[in-house]
């Protein structure tokens, strides 16, 4: 059983506060919110591969990210030079 460590009340006051907010301030925390993940993903990127410099952690990113197929037809050999 998943625990959660936010009460019922708790959640019950964001989602309250969610609804009353504008819509593009939602937006924006989503925008805020997939950004804080690839600052997180590519710094984990960086550990896993210290040797390869920021254009080539870019790339490990872009294709983990969008998958191999889409990363092809995005960017083809352009980016792996």
């Amino acid at each position: 059983m998943k625990q959660d460590d936010t009460s019922k009340q708790c959640q019950e006051i964001l989602v309250e506060l969610t609804r009353k907010m504008p819509l593009s301030a939602k937006v924006r925390r989503i925008f805020d919110m997939y950004e804080t993940g690839r600052v997180l993903s590519m710094a984990g990127l960086r550990q896993l591969h210290p040797d390869v410099g920021e254009a080539g952690i870019w790339r490990l990113w872009a294709r983990h990210h969008l998958g191999d197929e889409l990363y092809e037809k995005a960017y083809g050999g352009f980016c792996d030079e």
